[in-house]
């Protein structure tokens, strides 16, 4: 018998009892529906709905499953169709008939909704613990490989010399931003819906604030139709979500490109690598790979819900049911590769030598030559043009700015002097970037300290939201 069947003359239909059950993926949510189901029913006993003696028996009861749950001891049902309806049974068969009063004054509907928000609350405080340590080993890594120097690219060309730990620290002011979205939409997330009913409130005199206390949130909804409909928390955490997987796959693609033989920048730690079934000369970056092929799905998550959403009535629909599995899904494939990436980046080996390399090879000094131009009186334009016809001498001749003698200089601008092999090198094409945000040691080594302090910052915010 459904804990609904009494209205109903037939039993259900055997496909529709398998399409629309939902035990298979939100059985994930067994802790929170315990959880939110032992604040409930303390607050119907402090509003004197329920007395306290049903009230211990219910808590007691919900306790033992709990512990019965993580001892793997429970098998769910799918005639009870959700872990909601799961939960609740189980009570009845442990306590007797007064487990059916723990439903009082609530739906499934508001039910699902506070679930959600105790899951998501968690799993942000998660991400961003995880995330954090990923930014920790960037910087790191950027602190150490701080004076070596290799290419920075634009369209995949050689464009300027750069340090290696200002491209690292590019990734950290993506992570950092992420970091900064996910704290930010907590206090969205941390919102209490339960006491909204099915979508009018309830007739019993509950404290819908005693029950967001208990657990811990910062606010109830204002509105009881929003409270079982609202989603938006769900769709911003996709969003995010998608984000840092946006950035993660374009680290792993540089990582790719980076250890192959063509550009042999690094080398992947042998644990984070595979080999080939027939080529045994080979070791692949499978999991940078993956990472970057698990980004599309990720974003299809968001995707998902965003349709699901469209144009739904208020309050709930069945639709809704399918907004768990995709956010499941994300945070399994998310978590898995900031930990996969983290390992990554801690035992990753720098061939600085080929870095710096590249760097010498090509005419990545070449803005340089035009700026001394500049600065000798001759405007930019015309500096571009020279220097220009300058690299194609070169190219032609088989050579780099710096093997130019100084009447090869001279032979294009008299404004040239011995200075220029100085102010070519690499190390002062570097240091001369000194601008807010540049590449030079001074503005590397002040990003690194305001990152870590930034770190900081969110360690603390972890540390005072983990009690929940």
């Amino acid at each position: 018998m459904k804990l609904w069947g009494g209205r109903f003359t037939k039993p259900t239909n055997q496909l529709v009892e398998e399409f629309q059950a939902s035990i298979l993926f939100d059985q994930e949510l067994v802790e929170e529906d315990i959880q939110g189901s032992l604040a409930h029913i303390q607050m119907l006993g402090e509003c004197k709905i329920i007395p306290q003696e049903d009230v211990q028996k219910i808590t007691d009861g919900l306790k033992r499953i709990l512990e019965r749950v993580g001892r793997g001891e429970v098998q769910f049902s799918l005639e009870q169709e959700d872990i909601h309806m799961n939960i609740e049974k189980l009570l009845i068969d442990e306590i007797g008939p007064v487990g059916g009063k723990l439903h009082t004054g609530r739906s499934r509907n508001d039910q699902v909704a506070l679930d959600l928000h105790l899951y998501i609350r968690k799993q942000t405080v998660q991400l961003v613990q995880l995330l954090s340590q990923l930014q920790v080993v960037l910087l790191e890594q950027a602190e150490k490989y701080i004076d070596v120097i290799l290419p920075g690219y634009t369209h995949l060309q050689r464009a300027q010399p750069v340090r290696f730990s200002h491209h690292l620290l590019a990734y950290a002011s993506m992570f950092e931003r992420d970091l900064e979205r996910l704290v930010d939409s907590f206090k969205r997330v941390n919102t209490c819906p339960l006491g909204a009913g099915a979508m009018a409130g309830t007739t019993f005199p509950i404290d819908r604030n005693l029950v967001a206390d208990q657990l811990g949130f910062e606010r109830i909804y204002d509105n009881s139709m929003d409270a079982v409909s609202d989603r938006d928390y769900l769709v911003e955490f996709l969003s995010i979500c998608s984000l840092i997987m946006i950035h993660l796959s374009r680290l792993s693609e540089e990582l790719i490109l980076w250890s192959s033989e063509e550009f042999r920048y690094v080398e992947l730690d042998d644990a984070f690598c595979t080999g080939s079934s027939m080529m045994p000369q080979k070791k692949n970056p499978d999991i940078p790979e993956l990472i970057r092929g698990k980004t599309g799905r990720v974003c299809g998550q968001l995707f998902s819900l965003l349709m699901i959403l469209k144009a739904l009535p208020l309050t709930y629909n069945k639709d809704m049911q399918e907004d768990k599995e995709g956010v499941f899904d994300t945070v399994r494939t998310l978590t898995g590769s900031l930990q996969l990436m983290v390992g990554i980046m801690e035992t990753i080996k720098v061939n600085q030598t080929q870095m710096r390399e590249n760097v010498e090879q090509g005419f990545s000094n070449a803005t340089d030559l035009a700026d001394y131009l500049v600065n000798k009186g001759l405007p930019f334009r015309q500096a571009h043009e020279v220097v220009g016809r300058m690299v194609l001498f070169c190219i032609q001749h088989g050579k780099v700015l710096l093997d130019c003698s100084l009447e090869e200089f001279q032979s294009f601008s008299t404004l040239i002097e011995k200075d220029i092999y100085i102010k070519l090198e690499v190390i002062s094409v570097v240091e001369a970037r000194k601008s807010e945000g540049g590449t030079a040691k001074v503005q590397v080594e002040k990003t690194l300290k305001l990152k870590k302090q930034k770190l900081v910052e969110i360690r603390t915010w972890v540390q005072d939201h983990n009690k929940n």
